[in-house]
């Protein structure tokens, strides 16, 4: 790690606790919209479905808009809830824009983010919707550290795609021998990055079993360890 110069970040549920910002989210959502469903059952149902719309969004098999309504659909329709694809739309667009109203931070970001900011340029990489990350980042009090921020929309395609970390890596004037990706979902961010040539740290807070030999953390400070 000697040679490193440029760390690159994933944004969500990598620094910013995307977990309990959008449950908080959603709970004005169901305010709003009149949703009679416990938020505790509905996340438990939708998390899942999420995650699996977000890997299906990532290989093109469904589009921004497929994902933002097919989330919603499916999980209301484990309850027997069926909603007009109208009212669908509105709280997607509700959701959205209530998602940068909380900003946790996940335990140890601002700490390792202070400590790396003395001896690297720190930047983000992010499959993340454009309108919402750099919100996000602002008001999580965190945009300050980054040199550059990449998003898989404005390169037209999506992390693991090897033109995203490409594009991230000319926009930093860094090299791939220079830089560390840094990430929570190990297609996306890990096994992307390896193949420009970076090296990565995979962080395996939903402890899944991977393959190969990958540097990897269970906790934000163990980055230290490393850099």
């Amino acid at each position: 790690m000697r040679n490193i110069t440029d760390v690159f970040f994933d944004l969500d549920h990598t620094l910013w606790d995307f977990d309990k910002n959008s449950g908080l989210a959603f709970q004005r959502v169901f305010n709003k919209h009149r949703v009679e469903l416990k938020l505790a059952q509905f996340l438990e149902v939708y998390e899942p479905i999420n995650f699996n719309y977000w890997k299906a969004y990532r290989e093109e098999r469904v589009t921004k808009q497929e994902l933002r309504r097919g989330r919603l659909i499916d999980t209301f329709a484990a309850f027997q809830m069926v909603y007009p694809m109208n009212v669908i739309d509105e709280m997607a667009v509700s959701y959205i824009d209530e998602l940068p109203g909380n900003n946790y931070l996940l335990e140890g970001a601002s700490e390792i983010l202070t400590y790396l900011a003395s001896s690297y340029n720190l930047h983000i990489i992010t499959n993340g919707f454009t309108e919402v990350q750099g919100i996000k980042l602002k008001n999580s009090d965190i945009a300050h550290f980054f040199k550059t921020v990449t998003s898989s929309e404005e390169v037209g395609v999506k992390k693991p795609n090897k033109l995203v970390f490409e594009t991230a890596l000319q926009k930093a004037n860094s090299s791939a021998a220079k830089s560390i990706m840094i990430g929570d979902t190990f297609e996306a961010d890990i096994v992307g990055a390896n193949a420009v040539g970076m090296k990565t740290i995979f962080y395996n807070y939903r402890n899944e079993n991977i393959f190969g030999n990958h540097i990897t953390i269970h906790h934000l400070r163990e980055i230290k360890n490393y850099l």
